[in-house]
């Protein structure tokens, strides 16, 4: 039976490029994205199974695992890669956006991990948490988002902690700017960032590692920008 991947998020950015050098591997595939016609348009490109879900209301993570389980019984990685970020500070922002920014980025993913542990401690798998170079650093004008990010960081190395008896291994992707449509605000170009294809070639890296190697976090600087890869 073919290797399997379950990625939220995966109808755009860092998601849909990691979806497609799985796909590249031999990975079969189910993509969840909250839109269903982007959702549907990846899948196709791909040959993947489409889930239509928003990782911000709770039944629904447990569906998209579900959906994945029905069309192809195994899963060896999970891609946490659903994520919003709404930039100001804190003054600025809005019950519902300091709601959205949580209910999406750490109980979204904590949610759609959980319902995955059967299948990920059957296959041994490996889960990838896309957080933010934001969460382990200062990010004026992005609090909610980078507490959200340092969150799914703790949690992820609880998780290793947690799942070793049972092999699985879990790391979080902390990248700096990566040109995708939510890092459009920023100004920068977007040659000038990291792309969406480095991140995917680290998870590449990652799932070559050996059973006894584990990597609970990786930090991606943007080269050029400082000495933390954030514009100064």
């Amino acid at each position: 039976m073919a290797r399997a991947a379950l990625i939220t998020g995966g109808s755009s950015g860092i998601g849909l490029a990691i979806a497609r050098a799985l796909r590249e591997d031999g990975y079969e595939l189910t993509l969840a994205s909250r839109r269903r016609e982007k959702v549907e348009a990846a899948a196709a490109e791909l040959g993947a199974h489409a889930v239509a879900a928003n990782v911000a209301v709770p039944e629904e993570c447990a569906a998209v695992v579900a959906g994945h389980r029905e069309r192809h019984g195994r899963l060896d990685v999970l891609v946490n890669g659903a994520g919003v970020g709404v930039a100001g500070n804190l003054d600025q922002l809005p019950p519902k956006h300091v709601a959205l920014q949580l209910d999406v980025n750490v109980r979204g993913l904590v949610l759609v991990t959980q319902a995955a542990l059967p299948l990920l401690r059957e296959s041994r798998g490996h889960v990838v948490n896309l957080a933010s170079i934001a969460g382990t650093m200062p990010t004026p004008g992005l609090s909610i988002y980078g507490a959200s990010k340092a969150a799914v960081i703790a949690f992820t190395r609880s998780l290793n902690a947690e799942l070793d008896a049972d092999g699985v291994r879990a790391t979080a992707l902390c990248p700096g700017f990566v040109d995708t449509p939510m890092a459009a605000w920023t100004g920068i170009p977007g040659e000038q960032m990291i792309q969406p294809e480095d991140c995917a070639e680290l998870v590449r890296a990652l799932l070559r590692l050996s059973p006894h190697a584990r990597v609970p976090e990786i930090v991606v600087e943007r080269a050029g920008a400082g000495a933390h890869g954030l514009p100064g």
